[in-house]
């Protein structure tokens, strides 16, 4: 950690030293291929989404604001904005490590200005995707998703933070019937509503030709799984961003829609044709 803060609450939800232990063991690069789009929808006058595209760091982010009109942009951005100074790490330990702390700063600056502005209802979701050398990292907090596509299957590396989902997870609702439960959308964890951030965390190795899919919900509304990995075959990043936001407000987009897809590539291996330009904002340009 490069400040004396206490570190959030990070639960890991595998073995982290031995994940650790296996990318050290076999370090290589990768060259990113990466897209992005946002888009406020067709219903929301706000876009609260926020995301960072930070490839020379090995940083992804997807942050889902929430608190009413300006409050929830305030919040996303927040995030996004303090993980821009994130910096080059030295390792995959250094690079979690300087995650954790601007999470960390990010939470004490919202919590301070729900307080000024006497909010109740003020924080973000956030998912993040950290890649060091043959190492990765999934950090999140609340319901946005990272998805991982290898050898052409989708698998979802995320874990909703919400209330549906430990429903499901009791086995007191099925997935079809947490899809119509009427409090399906309400989050059991985000950055900015208690004075620690609590965030989960899965460790594991990258492996070449892997593709990650960073979204908010807005995206999962009114997409399936298999429409996302159908959405992603045979498009360059940046296509199968476009596509898929296209999806969503050919479905009504009933909210913010923001997706992220990261392609991993050795960089010994020989350079497709390069895509558009991934697309940006003023909380999402390249970093």
């Amino acid at each position: 950690m490069d400040s004396t803060l206490p570190p959030p609450s990070m639960r890991a939800s595998n073995d982290p030293l031995a994940m650790l232990a296996g990318a050290l063991d076999q370090q290589a690069s990768f060259r990113f291929e990466t897209g992005a789009a946002t888009d406020v929808g067709k219903v929301r006058s706000e876009n609260e989404d926020s995301y960072i595209v930070h490839t020379d760091a090995g940083l992804w982010c997807v942050a889902d604001g929430m608190g009413g009109y300006e409050a929830g942009k305030l919040a996303s951005s927040t995030v996004v904005e303090t993980l821009r100074t994130i910096g080059q790490a030295a390792s995959p330990a250094d690079l979690l490590a300087r995650f954790q702390d601007r999470v960390l700063q990010a939470n004490i600056g919202l919590r301070k200005a729900g307080e000024e502005r006497g909010l109740t209802t003020f924080g973000t979701t956030v998912v993040a995707l950290l890649i060091y050398e043959r190492f990765f990292a999934c950090c999140w907090a609340g319901d946005s998703r990272t998805y991982r596509i290898r050898q052409g299957r989708l698998s979802q590396v995320s874990r909703d933070h919400t209330e549906v989902q430990d429903l499901v997870d009791q086995g007191q609702l099925t997935p079809e019937e947490a899809k119509r439960w009427p409090g399906r959308n309400i989050i059991t964890r985000a950055i900015g509503v208690s004075d620690l951030p609590d965030l989960d965390l899965i460790q594991g190795v990258v492996e070449d030709g892997d593709v990650f899919v960073l979204c908010s919900d807005g995206l999962t509304g009114h997409v399936s799984d298999t429409e996302i990995l159908a959405g992603v075959a045979g498009r360059a990043p940046q296509a199968a961003c476009d596509h898929l936001v296209e999806l969503t407000l050919a479905r009504g987009a009933s909210d913010n829609v923001t997706v992220i897809v990261v392609a991993c590539e050795p960089k010994d291996a020989e350079a497709p044709v390069s895509p558009s330009p991934a697309r940006s904002d003023a909380d999402g340009r390249e970093a």
